[in-house]
């Protein structure tokens, strides 16, 4: 999949796409339905499929303080959207200009003028342009006069079509809480955290748990506690996932101050320093805890590596544990 940072001077070949549009965090299984009829359309019409989004999220445009929110920040959106089969994404920056423009102008400007778009795809609820005042029956009006079709995509519920459609901020909100599993099934796939592991304190070390400390970046955070996690490099040939424990949390005992994420990898000795690591949560096993020394977090993280050791004999990289819930 080739990834694109601008709507100008786009190649030849990718011309006439058949477009979906969204923000698309988290890729989950409602974004899965836009991004796949897109890929349906343009395989009936013989033409490239794409995704278009942008970067960063609007969010963090128009309200830069509310940090930590991001289901998939940055590149890491990219992998599940290559998945899925399309030929590119466009990952337009999300500057001044771009917030300043007007829904018309982002038609013309952008989907006709950059693109050349042959279709557009978006969910039922996709609003653009300056002031969010583009809709979708703007859209279809525009399409109709500049030659490119339009199509909606309805709202996908999980399971129970009596329960709210699946949304960003619903998988947000269950992992907030804990419920990894349930998050997990609204995304179509395990939630991971995706960054450099960094130097650390070596506190791990010292009472005999080695961690690469992996840079949360803007990630949503999730409870804090111990999971069980797969954990991999990301970059490389081949993907080889080592079964391990996480503590995602403030470390109290140390009277730590910000978020840290630090995995223990079971069985292996190497140095991960400097690179990047996938971080899958595969369950959820306890909140953080205080105490009183170190023998007793000795204690504890045997503990917690006895219990993640049987989540992961369960599970593989990819399965959603029916049991990941927080209690």
């Amino acid at each position: 999949m080739q990834i694109l940072t601008s709507y100008n001077d786009v190649p030849d070949a990718l011309t006439g796409t058949a477009v979906a549009l969204g923000n698309f965090d988290g890729v989950h299984i409602g974004h899965q339905a836009v991004i796949g009829a897109a890929k349906e359309i343009a395989d009936k019409a013989g033409t490239p499929a794409a995704v278009l989004s942008f970067a960063p999220h609007p969010r963090r445009f128009f309200r830069p303080d509310d940090a930590y929110f991001e289901l998939t920040p940055g590149a890491s959106k990219a992998r599940p959207i290559a998945e899925l089969g399309v030929g590119a994404l466009f990952s337009i920056p999300f500057d001044a200009h771009l917030a300043g423009m007007p829904a018309r102008d982002f038609v013309e400007t952008v989907l006709v003028g950059g693109l050349q778009v042959s279709h557009i795809i978006a969910g039922y609820d996709f609003v653009f342009g300056k002031g969010r005042q583009g809709n979708l029956a703007l859209l279809e009006k525009m399409g109709n006069k500049h030659g490119f079709g339009t199509t909606v995509v309805e709202a996908v519920h999980p399971e129970d079509p009596a329960l709210p459609p699946v949304s960003s901020t619903a998988i947000r909100n269950h992992l907030r809480a804990g419920r990894i599993a349930a998050a997990a099934r609204l995304l179509g796939r395990p939630w991971e955290i995706e960054g450099t592991v960094m130097t650390g304190d070596q506190r791990g070390r010292q009472i005999g748990f080695p961690t690469a400390n992996v840079d949360p970046g803007d990630y949503v955070n999730p409870a804090l506690g111990v999971y069980a996690c797969w954990v991999a490099e990301s970059e490389g040939a081949g993907t080889e996932w080592r079964k391990g424990v996480v503590n995602i949390g403030r470390r109290p005992t140390f009277n730590g101050e910000g978020v840290t994420v630090e995995a223990h990898l079971f069985d292996f000795e190497g140095d991960l320093y400097g690179k990047l690591m996938r971080v899958v949560l595969a369950g959820y096993i306890r909140p953080e805890m205080k105490f009183d020394g170190i023998d007793a977090i000795r204690a504890q993280i045997e503990k917690d590596g006895a219990a993640a050791r049987t989540i992961l004999d369960r599970t593989a990289p990819g399965d959603i544990d029916p049991a990941g819930d927080s209690e």
